[in-house]
């Protein structure tokens, strides 16, 4: 016998079931359950939800580095207890990039890895916004418990494990980039950690450590920033001092769609949210039968499939958007949409304009507060440009332009492209019902309006509306569901002509997390089962 357990946490013979969890003080929903628990630490010590939020978030970028980190993007939806803010804290391209210059480099479309993709991190300013206007707690003492998991070490979590193990994979074939050379020393150095290996990132502990003790300011004109450039100037990329001297974020007015009796709200363009409520706009001139009725099942794809199409086509930087975002609400746009779905599957086209991937997290606070927050690298460690000696993995935002010049959405310097990341909000009579969000690249549309409709139209818990079998619309008519989608559900999307692939690769699928605040105030929380997360209450 040996003489301790040896298993493998990846492999899951019996189907586990989740249980709604409710609290009555607070509570914090995230996909790593050691972030969520340090959450709930602030909120124990006195703090509001965003102050939850910003250990949750700066914890995340260390215990989940294969879908986040220091160098990310973030926005989040707060409710203060009267009103709900939007917070936009993405970055735009460096002057030095355009359309131009990358054709000068060899591009004729836009690359998935490397310098050309990087935006500048808008993350770091977030945590400085959110604070000044909710934060309650000493701004250092927020980031204490990331500080301590990256220099003391903590034990990978079992999908965390998988997803670091492809992406090394993904990254061997830049190994000999200049720019790659601080990802392969960082994180790539030995084998991907296992489950349950302790991992340690002492340049990643420093570099919290100079942000906590100078409210971010240190990323964007300070020793950071300068190493950030100096790595750029070394290895050809385009960021400069003035790019991120430049950033700051921005406060704006969440867009909101009313859906059976609800308000869904959202962050406003270059963000997707639009898709969400273009998809439900659609969604809601039609009746629906049972949520286990293939013909519900057909006209959601339906749906998504035409505020999806609309949303590539459309969705940009604000300020070069030819499409009013209201028209995509509008009771006319709609109902055309719905009377557009037929019985069979169909080939979307843009519709002509009238004239005129992620980690998500939630908290809530016994003050009445709460917070829907996602920041993301995009793609897994993003661009792969980690800054050697800090821990610092940028984003590879820039993948979501396009280099079309007759685009809204083309690349062009210090412009901001279309961002999959998109944190959602429930709201019904003007009070809070709470965030929710499903990180996950495209899938992030498609699985928030499964969700809302699963809560409002099905009647479903926040546990059973996450871990409900889901589907995604891949292009064309390509639908892919999961392994555990009814069997007659499969086949009849599949007669309407729907090329459907059935797949157990649970991790495409997206990975959510909500808290609902119930009549008496008690909170109702939910957890991805997909991820390695939990909803921590209090």
């Amino acid at each position: 016998m040996a003489d301790f357990m040896e298993f493998d946490a990846l492999k899951e013979r019996y189907a586990s079931k989740r249980r709604t969890v409710f609290g009555a003080r607070g509570m914090v929903c995230s996909s790593q359950a050691l972030a969520s628990q340090a959450g709930l630490d602030v909120l124990r010590a006195g703090g509001t939800a965003v102050d939850a939020a910003i250990a949750v978030s700066s914890c995340l970028t260390v215990l989940e580095p294969t879908s986040n980190g220091i160098g990310s993007c973030a926005f989040a939806l707060i409710w203060d207890g009267k009103k709900l803010h939007g917070l936009a804290s993405n970055g735009q391209s460096p002057l030095k990039l355009s359309r131009e210059t990358l054709l000068a480099r060899g591009f004729d479309k836009m690359p998935e890895r490397g310098w050309e993709t990087v935006m500048v991190p808008g993350l770091p300013a977030a945590w400085r916004s959110l604070h000044q206007k909710f934060g309650r707690l000493d701004f250092r003492k927020l980031f204490e418990a990331a500080v301590s998991y990256a220099r003391d070490g903590y034990p990978v979590q079992p999908i965390c494990s998988l997803l670091w193990e492809r992406s090394k994979k993904t990254f061997t074939p830049y190994k000999d980039r200049p720019w790659a050379y601080g990802i392969f020393d960082t994180f790539f150095l030995d084998t991907p950690p296992a489950a349950g290996q302790l991992v340690k990132l002492p340049d990643h502990a420093r570099t919290l450590e100079k942000i906590a003790e100078t409210c971010s300011e240190d990323f964007y004109t300070g020793d950071i920033s300068r190493e950030i450039t100096a790595f750029a100037q070394k290895t050809g990329g385009y960021i400069a001092a003035e790019d991120l001297a430049a950033f700051e974020p921005q406060w704006v007015e969440p867009l909101r769609l009313k859906y059976r009796g609800y308000e869904v709200c959202e962050i406003p363009p270059a963000g997707q949210g639009l898709v969400v409520l273009t998809a439900l706009n659609i969604l809601k001139h039609i009746e629906l039968s049972g949520k286990e009725d293939p013909v519900t099942v057909h006209r959601q794809i339906e749906a998504m499939k035409m505020a999806f199409t609309d949303g590539r086509h459309y969705i940009a930087d604000p300020r070069f958007m030819t499409a009013d975002p209201a028209w995509f609400l509008s009771d006319g746009y709609g109902a055309m949409k719905a009377g557009q779905i037929g019985e069979e599957a169909a080939l979307p086209h843009p519709t002509p304009l009238e004239k005129g991937g992620t980690v998500y997290f939630c908290a809530a606070d016994a003050y009445g507060n709460m917070i829907s927050m996602i920041q993301s690298n995009y793609t897994g460690f993003g661009s792969g440009v980690t800054v050697p000696g800090t821990g610092i993995s940028l984003n590879s935002r820039g993948f979501g332009f396009n280099m079309d010049p007759k685009s809204d959405n083309c690349v062009a310097p210090g412009k901001k492209p279309y961002h999959t990341i998109i944190p959602g909000f429930l709201m019904k009579d003007g009070d809070a019902v709470g965030p929710f969000g499903c990180m996950g690249g495209f899938m992030q549309p498609q699985g928030q309006t499964q969700i809302v409709m699963n809560l409002i139209d099905f009647g479903l818990s926040p546990q059973e509306a996450i871990d409900a079998p889901r589907w995604q619309w891949e292009g064309g008519k390509k639908v892919e569901t999961e392994s555990d989608m009814a069997e007659n559900i499969v086949a009849d999307l599949k007669k309407r002509g729907h090329d459907i692939s059935v797949t157990k690769d649970y991790t495409s699928f997206g990975r959510a997390q909500m808290i609902i605040r119930q009549k008496d105030g008690v909170l109702a929380g939910a957890t991805e089962s997909r991820a390695d997360g939990c909803a921590a209450a209090w």
